[in-house]
This record gives structure tokens, sequence and C-alpha cells, in this order.
């Protein structure tokens, strides 16, 4: 069966195998769309940022809300003060679109990020094609000479690229490759089970400016308030802030936990 990263990239890197367009027509796509909004700069303000995920279900917790109106929760995270956005567009796992992406970012003014499984060169032309300001790059999924690729590719289009990492490997290739933002997930993405000390053990072996970001796990004000304190610039929540009641107000209170 192999684990939930292995299904997820073997489906990806299929459905890659098999498209057909000329780097021409994909440049002509990325070349097109709307202007590029700064994601890692939104990040780099003093306090906890917050970056929201618009995110309708995941393959370890099935359906967190099966109607998300992408649109509406973009906006209510905005309200709260969000820096940015994240949007999963993987539709067979996550249940997202590339649509959900469009409709987040032309319902706010902030900076989105394609949460997805980037793993060609496509990929990266369709994310700036569709409106993101940024790319994922799963270091865990890709080739170190991928990351470097795709790492370029995504700057050469204008985009910010978050490097995520899981452990000091992983963020030594982030490094190499050129990272300026990178994103250490606390999600193991082989069981999907969360270590909230991941992110904490790593924090000190990323450099002075690099913009870092705590992914997963991050379950309230208190978890963003440790993680700020340990010298992280930015948090990436989704299933707290997409189960929460009153969504903008979810937002301020991370925003809110630490000064």
């Amino acid at each position: 069966m192999g684990t939930y990263l292995d299904r997820i990239v073997a489906a990806h890197r299929h459905a890659s195998s098999v498209d057909t367009r000329s780097v021409a027509s994909l440049e002509a796509a990325a070349a097109a769309g709307p202007a590029v909004r700064p994601f890692a700069a939104a990040l780099s303000v003093p306090g906890v940022s917050v970056i929201a995920e618009v995110k309708r279900r995941s393959p370890s917790l099935g359906d967190i809300d099966a109607t998300l109106d992408p649109s509406a929760t973009a906006r209510a995270y905005e309200d709260g003060g969000a820096a940015c956005l994240s949007v999963l567009t993987d539709g067979e796992f996550f249940g997202g679109s590339d649509d959900d992406l469009r409709a987040a970012r032309a319902a706010t003014s902030l900076p989105v990020l394609r949460k997805d499984f980037t793993v060609s060169a496509a990929d990266v032309y369709d994310a700036r094609a569709m409106g993101a300001d940024a790319v994922l790059l799963i270091v865990a999924a890709l080739s170190t000479e991928e990351v470097k690729t795709f790492h370029q590719l995504a700057v050469t289009l204008g985009m910010d690229a978050l490097v995520e990492v899981h452990d000091s490997p992983e963020l030594d290739v982030a490094l190499d490759c050129g990272a300026t933002l990178i994103g250490v997930n606390q999600r193991d993405l082989a069981s999907f089970t969360v270590d909230t000390e991941r992110a904490l053990r790593l924090v000190a072996d990323i450099p002075n400016g690099v913009v870092k970001v705590a992914e997963s796990g991050i379950d309230g004000p208190a978890a963003a308030a440790r993680l700020a304190d340990a010298g992280y610039d930015a948090v990436l929540v989704g299933e707290t802030l997409v189960r929460a009641g009153d969504r903008a107000a979810a937002v301020r209170a991370l925003r809110g936990a630490a000064g």
C-alpha cells in the first residue's frame, strides 16, 4: 500500500507523466497570471504572522468542512488579520481545486500559497497561472535536483517558494538550494502523525535572514506563542481555523498570541 506520502506523490507523478502541454504553452499561461503579491515579505513583520489555510479534508482526518466556501473563508481570514493564505488544490486526497485558489485570492488582497504536491516544472507554471504567489516544495517528495530546479523556476516567475522540511538532512538540502523561506512541518507525511517538538528542535539550525514558518499541530494561541518565542516568523494553520465557529476571531487569537 505504501505511506500516505508515497500514494499521493505517485498519483501526482503519474498525472505529470501524461501531461502533454508544451513548455511554451505553460510559459504563456504563467505570464498571463495576475500580478504577484509579495508572500515572504508579508511574513517578515514584528510578531507572529498567520498563514491561514483553506482546507476541506485530509487523508488522515477525512472531511473537515466538506461544504467550505473558499471565498467566504478567505475573507474571514483576512478580517482576522491573516498575513497570507494557503489553499489546497489537490482534489483526490484533499478535496481542493485550482478554482478554490482563484476564488480565495479574488476575494482578498492577501498573497496566496498553492498548497499542493509539486513534482514537475508544469506544477510551478500552473501555480503562477492560477494566481499563486508562492509554491510549496516538499523536500521529502523530491530529489535534491528537483528542489533546486523548481525553486529557481519559482524565483524566475516572480514567486516565493516555501521549502518544507521535517528533519536536519532535509533542512540541509533546503539551505543548499538557496531557500530563504523554510517551513518545518511537524506532521510526519509517512504516517500523518504530529510531533509538536519537531519545529522547536530545528529552529536553531535555520540561519538568520531565512523566514521561518512552523506548520501543523498548531491548535491555538498557546502553541503559536511557543513557536513565536522560539524564533518562528509565522505559523501555517489549517484544521484549527477551519473548525472554528468564528474563523476571523480564531485568526485574531493566534495573532495576539505573541508580540
